[in-house]
């Protein structure tokens, strides 16, 4: 049906056309509905977000008779005592727009069950530990059965919890971070396809006792890095401001910015947490987020702790917007897609 022109009133039925569509060839109406995308403003609250966490861990028997445990035996971290520092780590960077609540803590006799369904004991995997026998393979961890195992799926669809914690050791397969659920998407791990019936994401990190909190800062890094990608995929040139934020000097000379998780701004390698190089970077700028005042600053690995792990990672979360306001369609707290990616557009 043509529209009216000139002076000729619209029908009752062009009215309806107006507000629900067009008509199909066949005759059924079609309603185009366009994404609809908040506009940039600097008034949007920030939204804190808390995520309830299961927090597993792993420590298995090793001496029967005296009933130690791996971790006493190895003499490796309190699980409880890194999950506690990390979770103080993360209120503090992110400004307390991130919280992480254990609400519940199970701990299993067991070694974690890997792809092929072969789980190590006590002398199997000492002798990988003292290298008397190869590690097995395949080497990474079966999380449907983990999960499934810890009805993990169900609880998440009723919301008791929002996200899973894994604490292993060496040899125990799991990944720094991994997403679940309907329309998971890359999180340094392939995404867990065969959990798609569950209808939240939710993320599962991968921790190990015999580490301490730099390295879980790392992993979680990684995580952020892989959701604010996502999160910014559809945006493009100056409005991918997370492709801005993770430059660094080798790969854009003159114009720093934050870096990312394993190339701060003036590492010229994988790792380089510990260059005296100076470079200039508007790393301090990000502080002024989303108003950039051009404070462009030399800087080295003085700035972040000349090579420690977890002053290193501290302090390039404390760099994540978290303010109010949208800009390029994006929340200016960043927090809240890295803490909850049922927000981010898949």
């Amino acid at each position: 049906m043509n529209a009216p022109s000139g002076n000729q009133k619209p029908s009752f039925w062009d009215f309806l056309l107006s507000l629900f569509g067009s008509l199909k060839p066949s005759g059924g109406i079609v309603k185009t509905v366009e994404p609809v995308i908040p506009p940039d403003n600097t008034t949007e609250p920030v939204r804190i977000e808390t995520s309830r966490v299961l927090l597993v861990i792993y420590n298995p028997v090793m001496e029967a008779a005296s009933g130690t445990k791996i971790i006493q035996s190895m003499n490796w971290n309190n699980p409880d005592d890194l999950s506690n520092t990390f979770i103080q780590d993360i209120l503090e960077v992110s400004g307390g727009m991130a919280r992480f609540q254990i609400v519940d803590r199970v701990e299993l006799n067991e070694f974690p069950a890997l792809t092929d369904g072969f789980r190590y004991d006590a002398l199997s995997y000492m002798a990988v530990i003292n290298k008397t026998q190869p590690a097995h393979q395949p080497e990474y961890a079966n999380y449907q059965a983990i999960l499934t195992g810890l009805n993990v799926l169900a609880r998440i669809s009723a919301r008791e919890i929002d996200e899973v914690w894994l604490f292993g050791f060496p040899q125990a397969g799991f990944y720094e971070s991994s997403m679940c659920g309907a329309g998971a998407f890359w999180c340094n791990s392939q995404p867990q396809t065969w959990s798609a019936g569950c209808s939240r994401r939710f993320v599962v990190m991968g921790f190990s006792s015999e580490r301490g909190v730099g390295e879980m800062l790392h992993s979680f890094g990684h995580r952020v890095e892989s959701i604010l990608t996502q999160t910014f995929s559809k945006t493009q040139g100056s409005a991918n401001l997370y492709a801005q934020f993770a430059l660094y000097d080798k790969v854009a000379p003159g114009k720093a910015q934050v870096g990312d998780v394993h190339f701060p701004p003036n590492a010229d390698t994988d790792y380089d947490y510990n260059n005296p190089r100076k470079v200039l970077s508007n790393c301090y700028d990000w502080y002024n987020f989303p108003v950039f005042k051009d404070d462009i600053r030399e800087v080295n690995a003085d700035e972040w702790g000349n090579g420690d792990m977890h002053i290193l990672h501290k302090w390039w979360l404390n760099h994540l917007p978290k303010v109010a306001g949208r800009t390029s369609g994006v929340g200016n707290n960043w927090w809240q897609y890295t803490m909850n990616p049922n927000l981010v557009n898949p």
